[in-house]
């Protein structure tokens, strides 16, 4: 089974602020960007790594790439992003080699996915087709409308908080996003362009520590989990 890795970076994270791009922002001496292909590069079956990210950026992402040891032979290759995540993603899928098996997609903010959620992604995505990572949801959701009125409470047993990694044969994630493309069809997330072919999905558990850096709150937390050793 060949397995490629897309790992969408290519977001201008205007929400945390600061002057670096996000991809680049230090946790603890290191870029979120490294430590997200530390965890990726460490799952079995994942022969390579594609890294999305914007277009102006491309070279600043290759010498730091290059310039870092840890990551040593393992294989990566970049690709610049699009305006949108949706099209970034695509833009990665045009990388991947036509003998792969199973692709997974990963936010480049998620720098603490550890490789074994990424293993059970992959696994599940070769036995059902497409698989998600996600948690139940802890708190109770209200559909609100535009004018903040609550319009009903959704059943909380039904809810999940989805993350990345999702995982897909590689067929179907192709097929899902030139459907997209060509209905002009925006999603959210890669399984909702699936889920529009009426292929079914798969959720399995994931983590309370796949945090996905937005904010800056989030950065002190993922700093403060660090210096704890609260991640392995």
């Amino acid at each position: 089974m060949k397995v490629t890795a897309v790992i969408v970076a290519a977001g201008e994270g205007l929400r945390i602020g600061g002057n670096l791009p996000k991809p680049y922002l230090p946790l603890v001496g290191r870029a979120m960007l490294l430590r997200t292909l530390d965890r990726v590069s460490g799952a079995r079956n994942i022969e390579k790594v594609v890294v999305v990210v914007a277009a102006s950026e491309l070279s600043r992402c290759e010498g730091m790439l290059q310039g870092d040891s840890a990551l040593g032979q393992r294989p990566w290759v970049l690709q610049s992003g699009r305006a949108t995540r949706q099209q970034s993603v695509k833009a990665g899928l045009e990388k991947i080699d036509g003998d792969t098996d199973i692709v997974v997609i990963h936010d480049g903010a998620r720098p603490f996915v550890s490789p074994a959620l990424i293993e059970r992604c992959i696994e599940s995505a070769d036995r059902n087709g497409a698989v998600v990572a996600g948690l139940p949801a802890r708190d109770t959701i209200k559909i609100v409308s535009d004018d903040h009125r609550v319009l009903s409470t959704p059943d909380r047993k039904a809810l999940w908080e989805i993350q990345t990694p999702q995982a897909f044969r590689r067929k179907l994630i192709l097929e899902a996003h030139e459907w997209a493309l060509r209905e002009g069809f925006t999603a959210t997330d890669d399984a909702m362009l699936v889920e529009q072919l009426g292929n079914p999905v798969w959720v399995i558990e994931g983590e309370k520590t796949n945090l996905k850096i937005t904010l800056p709150e989030d950065l002190w937390l993922a700093e403060a989990m660090i210096r704890e050793g609260r991640i392995p």
